[in-house]
């Protein structure tokens, strides 16, 4: 292995006149705890000879380092290399020394982009687990707080930690989810923590409702598990997994807490009511106009007063279509450009659309009052959800009327019912089971202490 490829390291040391030899990977170790390590080697005196026999002489009184563990399975010498582990083989000895000077490549602890705050910390996860495992230390220091390391992946052997409160989390949800952490059969986690939730999910494609919160923040990740859930770290992701998720975990922000309880809870009901204005809006907008002896004299505004090339229900599919179009144009822009090119383009085919008779402004007014609203809530899944069946409810009530309307509702209902979190938890907790007093924290923002 280390004869083809250049980054496998072999040292040939001589300890007491015994030949040793240390593997490691270039890159991947701290290369001042290497050359300690070696010097703490080459300067043994000759009464440490008889330790040199044995794996555990030479783990209690060779070897320097603090992180230090023997090993004498082979293929599991060959992953602690890979993972970035020194290795130190003996002659004569049967196993081998493991010292953990890893040091991985690791970007600053920045503030995640898609979670500011007004106020509060400006720390976020990064793609290193232990990074991520001592900033959650830093806010929970307590011994109840268990981390608790699992690998998967045969080829790829990713590092995967389960994080819980002894005692607050469900100790049935947390044996269940470990047993199926391990027994996942893949050959590597190439996207890491979105890997190990597809692996983790049922199969239920039909569904759109998102299924499990991430979080880059760890002080909302330590919140989470003070509360009794149970945090999964991934390596390699800086998004960690919050479970059991229900779907107004997914309505919540961090700022809600930042703020006083006033505030937040007043930011909190304005926030559901914008977002689930987004699904229900345009399809009922569509549906008064279909039928304009049901719109009540103070509702005139709302009737279409101009007419256009394009059929109504049309014009709101295509703008559906282009705010998405212009979304992945924004991501493809340079930073320094996508604010300006979103509303340039907007303002421009918007405007150039109703001159030419295409649309008419008032089906741009609701689609825009959609797309803005559809960021009042910080997860991207779930917009994503609500827009598909935005879209079902539009094309059911184009064909079927009032009745298709009514149709699109249930299948909204039914389909939050249906959907289980990991694990065959409720998505509606504490709805369904219900629990008023957890209800009531969700509406209300309570006061932390």
């Amino acid at each position: 292995m280390a004869d083809s490829s250049f980054d496998i390291i072999r040292r040939d040391i001589f300890v007491c006149r015994k030949k040793c030899a240390l593997y490691f990977i270039d890159g991947l170790v701290k290369e001042e705890a290497v050359r300690h390590v070696t010097d703490a080697l080459l300067n043994q005196s000759g009464d440490k000879a008889e330790d040199l026999t044995k794996l555990s002489g030479l783990c209690a009184s060779c070897v320097s380092y603090i992180e230090v563990s023997a090993v004498s399975d082979y293929d599991d010498a060959v992953s602690a290399i890979l993972s970035g582990v020194v290795l130190l083989l003996c002659d004569g000895v049967d196993g081998c020394v493991c010292m953990d000077c890893r040091r991985y490549p690791c970007r600053g602890i920045t503030e995640p982009e898609n979670d500011k705050v007004l106020r509060g910390s400006r720390v976020g996860f990064v793609e290193t687990l232990t990074v991520n495992t001592a900033l959650i230390r830093r806010y929970v220091r307590d011994p109840r707080l268990i981390m608790s390391a699992h690998k998967v992946g045969k080829c790829s052997s990713t590092d995967v930690v389960i994080c819980y409160m002894k005692g607050k989390a469900d100790e049935e949800y947390l044996k269940k989810l470990e047993r199926t952490v391990d027994g996942i059969k893949t050959d590597a986690l190439v996207l890491s923590s979105q890997s190990l939730a597809e692996c983790l999910i049922k199969k239920r494609w039909y569904n759109p409702f998102p299924k499990i919160k991430f979080t880059e923040r760890p002080d909302c990740a330590a919140a989470h598990i003070l509360e009794g859930k149970i945090a999964v770290i991934t390596d390699n992701s800086p998004a960690v997994m919050l479970l059991p998720s229900s779907i107004f975990d997914f309505i919540q922000e961090t700022d809600d807490f930042y703020l006083p309880p006033l505030v937040g809870t007043y930011l909190r009901i304005v926030r559901c009511t914008v977002f689930f204005l987004t699904l229900f809006l345009s399809p009922l907008w569509y549906l008064l106009i279909s039928y304009p002896q049901w719109i009540p004299p103070w509702l005139d505004f709302i009737k279409v007063q101009e007419q256009a090339v394009m059929p109504i229900i049309f014009q709101l599919f295509v703008l559906e279509f282009a705010i998405d179009g212009l979304k992945l144009a924004a991501l493809n822009t340079p930073s320094m450009l996508s604010g300006s090119f979103s509303i340039i383009g907007g303002l421009i085919l918007g405007d150039f659309a109703v001159r030419v008779g295409w649309f008419v402004p008032d089906t741009i007014f609701y689609m825009a009052f959609v797309a803005i609203a559809n960021f009042s809530q910080p997860s991207y899944e779930l917009g994503y959800a609500f827009k598909f069946l935005r879209l079902l409810i539009l094309l059911l009530t184009a064909i079927f009327g009032v009745y298709g309307f009514a149709g699109g509702f249930l299948i909204f209902i039914m389909l939050l019912v249906t959907n289980k979190t990991v694990g065959d938890k409720s998505y509606l907790y504490p709805l369904i089971p219900f629990d008023g007093k957890a209800l009531g924290s969700l509406i209300i923002r309570r006061r932390k202490r």
